[in-house]
């Protein structure tokens, strides 16, 4: 089988065996043994941000991970109280416009895109606004980079009554995160990311108190409704509706990789070490091309390389995105406005080995569209 190396931010480049996972006799999904594997899904997506399992609850769903933040802003906001969206980049924008598309009390605190936000303001939002509930913040914008600080955010919602819900689904099982510890009350991802299965399910692991209670707020859509689904899997050990019965294998087998790689290489501050290793590879050889770093290493996550595009009237993104693409590798635009930038990123079932690789076809195309290197910037 042809191999890819997805440097996007998601899909991510899966293993074979994931893939293969997939391969599996036909089976109606209400059947007792695919309900032993939707718990075997739930206890795991727990475990991987050390939440309790009589405090937490994993719920999955079909769709990309923006369903997601569609089913926590719909579900979560009591009547009559106000969600906080803390925006700074592409992702957090995008919870803004459910919150306008459902008409849902709310305020958009707009703040720059290139640092982590600061907690002062937020803190005087709150103050001011004593009927915020829900506090909505993006962990990891990966249209930059930036790592936002979710253990100071979520401190300071709680102090002020609210519930903290972050969207981790470009750290979820790359990063360390414990739902107690950093003060997360609900989080979400889905399998093509962290946990590097297939596209079409994600998942929300929230505080089972919530989502319990949020069966008397107000109904606000029927598919994405996040106690439905709770109460069904709770009662039948099933989805709802339909699942994606193949994808589910697929996550599966992905989950059992994760462990068996061990969090202690992927997910301990100081020993997610190949996710770390692979963004040093990218950032590093980008840097010795001479290509600007939109975020610095402190403010990042560790996992996305933004870089500006050069000041040299013969770069053209696409060409050499087609370049590399066409010798297997697969790289990214940027998501700023105004600002010309593509994106290298170390998700996925890959290594240095394949950075390596990249980096000599991704130098061949500089060189055969007469792109100077080091590259040069006009200030």
């Amino acid at each position: 089988m042809k191999r890819n190396v997805l440097l996007n931010p998601g899909p991510a480049t899966t293993t074979d065996t994931v893939k293969m996972a997939q391969v599996v006799p036909d089976i109606c999904p209400r059947e007792k043994e695919f309900v032993a594997i939707m718990r075997e899904l739930e206890e795991g997506l727990l475990k991987i941000v050390h939440a309790d399992p009589a405090e937490f609850a994993a719920v999955l769903f079909c769709g990309s991970g923006t369903i997601n933040i569609d089913i926590c802003l719909n579900s979560l906001l009591p009547q009559d109280k106000k969600a906080l969206i803390i925006n700074n980049g592409a992702y957090s924008s995008r919870a803004a416009e459910v919150c306008e598309y459902y008409g849902l009390p709310h305020i958009n605190l707009k703040l720059p895109i290139n640092e982590q936000p600061d907690l002062e303001k937020i803190r005087q939002v709150l103050c001011e606004n004593t009927d915020i509930a829900l506090v909505y913040i993006t962990h990891h914008e990966t249209g930059t980079g930036l790592l936002n600080p979710i253990r100071e955010i979520g401190a300071l919602a709680h102090e002020h009554g609210a519930i903290l819900v972050t969207d981790t689904t470009s750290t979820y099982a790359m990063r360390p995160i414990d739902m107690e510890a950093d003060h997360v009350d609900f989080c979400m991802a889905s399998a093509q990311k962290g946990i590097m299965a297939m596209t079409g399910l994600s998942f929300i692991v929230g505080r089972r108190s919530v989502i319990e209670a949020s069966a008397g707020y107000p109904r606000r859509s029927y598919y994405c409704n996040l106690y439905m689904q709770y109460d069904y899997f709770k009662e039948h050990g099933e989805m709802h509706f339909t699942p994606p019965v193949q994808t589910v294998y697929a996550m599966r087998q992905a989950i059992r990789e994760y462990f068996a790689e061990g969090e202690q290489a992927k997910c301990e501050t100081e020993k997610w070490a190949r996710h770390t290793r692979v963004y040093r590879a990218l950032r590093d050889g980008l840097t010795e091309l001479g290509f600007r770093i939109y975020i610095p290493d402190e403010q990042s996550a560790g996992l996305v390389v933004a870089a500006l595009y050069p000041d040299d009237p013969t770069w053209d993104f696409e060409r050499v995105h087609d370049f590399c693409y066409e010798r297997g590798f697969t790289i990214y635009p940027g998501k700023v406005e105004k600002k010309g930038m593509f994106r290298l990123c170390a998700l996925g079932a890959i290594d240095t080995a394949d950075i390596e690789a990249f980096f000599k076809v991704f130098r061949e195309a500089l060189g055969t569209l007469q792109i100077a290197v080091p590259v040069h910037y006009a200030d």
